[in-house]
């Protein structure tokens, strides 16, 4: 690295407690995109963003929106940006501002919407996933700024999406209407994470995603179980037969038609899956291959949700509908919609003795497959061991990040990288969302190390 390393070293160190007291600030506000969350809470979350890129000498921030396919407007984004000096390459930084609901707070061992520190570790949904993306940024172009002020030569736009937890429906038209202006050299996607406490590491690969709604009904309303039982199966044991359809014995997707192979390129064995996924003594795991390749180059369905009377309100009659909503993370190179019609295709085929089904697409999103190759891949990596001091992975994620594959396929001749603050234990989604703060710090200098590179080495640093 240059002369200024040891400078941009004391700058993130000299920020650290100002990029946690912003990441706190953040979390503190409940900004989701999900139906029937408060959208006052987003506003408030994208104007908090802004006005932290604007303290931290951006010189033009705005607050952007752009409608969604069905005409609605979409969620508020924030855009900030530092123009390049002539000769010197743009770098679009791109996270966002919008959580996961929840859940259960009871499964919370702080206030979810509190950031708390506890061993290390900052908790509070969305720290991870992805307001620490959001303050990464910030504190990177903060250390960036005050070590080398103009002279860093290298332009910056941050782009802070506030809808990816929906899919992020409004962007294609964002960035349409922002066109001009993006115009990248180099994307960098801070919505993944390490490949554990204490090892960076780089994502390359990253499944697609399609989600639906199945609903099964077998009568016109309720009826008494035992007037008319035994004649009709109820709504909730043919969603059962269906549900239990979509597996092999062995727990792997048992759907034909969709992609998915054993790839070699990663190792990660069963004990540390077990750990950090925490599943319970006895409880086997399902698919066969390697494990890296269950989690990132054969698809996933996981049922996520179903609507059917709670027990402690159920009446004594035959159930005439229910609902599952079902999530299906696919291997690079399917095709979301392909996919998901050849899921349809097999619960149509699968219907208990004549059940009427209707299944309803949500979002999705294409994978991404990223070149480890390139020169700012190559740049960042060794930003990563100058920090870490351990060599970094190259690893596939399991996830789906719908504007990797947009902005790849928007500016194909930009580098797209993809990192993160996460690490196995971040739980991101589930409760006690968390990360380890000193990962979080490293993350920070790495990625002010490469903004700085690219400045003064062009494109390949």
């Amino acid at each position: 690295m240059a002369d200024y390393t040891e400078l941009l070293r004391a700058h993130a160190r000299a920020g650290a407690e100002e990029a946690v007291h912003a990441l706190r600030s953040l979390v503190s506000i409940p900004g989701s995109a999900w139906a029937g969350a408060d959208p006052q809470h987003l506003e408030h979350s994208a104007a908090l963003v802004a006005q932290l890129f604007g303290d931290a000498g951006f010189p033009e921030v705005d607050v952007v929106r752009a409608e969604k396919p069905d005409g609605m407007p979409g969620a508020p984004a924030v855009l900030a940006r530092r123009p390049a000096a002539p000769g010197s390459p743009s770098v679009l930084l791109y996270a966002h501002h919008d959580v996961q609901p929840t859940g259960d707070l009871g499964a919370w061992h702080s206030p979810p919407f509190e950031a708390v520190e506890r061993r290390g570790r900052l908790f509070g949904r969305g720290v991870a996933d992805n307001k620490g993306g959001v303050v990464l940024h910030l504190a990177a172009c903060r250390a960036l700024a005050r070590t080398l002020g103009v002279e860093a030569g290298v332009g910056v736009t941050v782009l802070v999406d506030g809808e990816e937890e929906v899919g992020s429906p409004s962007l294609p038209r964002l960035l349409d209407a922002q066109g001009t202006l993006l115009r990248p050299d180099v994307v960098i996607v801070a919505d993944s994470g390490n490949w554990r406490v204490g090892v960076p590491a780089l994502t390359t690969s990253l499944r697609g995603f399609a989600s639906a709604t199945l609903e099964v009904r077998v009568l016109e309303h309720s009826l008494h179980t035992g007037t008319f039982g035994g004649a009709v199966l109820d709504a909730l044991a043919a969603l059962s037969h269906l549900v239990a359809s979509l597996y092999a014995a062995d727990g792997s997707v048992a759907v034909p038609g969709l992609v998915g192979w054993d790839d070699g390129r990663w190792e990660l064995s069963e004990e540390d899956y077990r750990l950090d996924a925490g599943v319970l003594p006895g409880v086997q795991l399902a698919g066969s291959g390697s494990i890296a390749s269950r989690l990132w180059t054969k698809p996933a369905l996981s049922i996520i949700g179903i609507d059917a009377p709670p027990v402690a309100l159920s009446a004594d009659a035959i159930v005439p509908s229910a609902r599952a909503r079902f999530s299906l993370r696919l291997a690079p190179g399917d095709d979301p919609a392909r996919a998901l019609a050849a899921v349809r295709a097999h619960l149509e085929a699968n219907a208990p003795l004549g059940a009427r089904i209707t299944v309803t697409p949500g979002a999705s999103t294409e994978a991404f497959a990223g070149d480890a190759a390139s020169g700012p891949a190559r740049s960042m990596l060794a930003a990563m061991k100058e920090v870490w001091g351990v060599d970094p992975v190259l690893m596939g994620v399991g996830g789906s990040i719908p504007a990797a594959a947009e902005l790849a396929a928007r500016f194909p001749s930009a580098q797209v990288l993809i990192t993160g603050v996460e690490d196995p234990d971040s739980r991101a989604h589930g409760a006690d969302e968390s990360i380890d703060l000193a990962d979080f710090h490293r993350a920070v200098l790495a990625e002010a190390l490469l903004l700085a590179s690219l400045g003064h080495g062009g494109r390949a640093a």
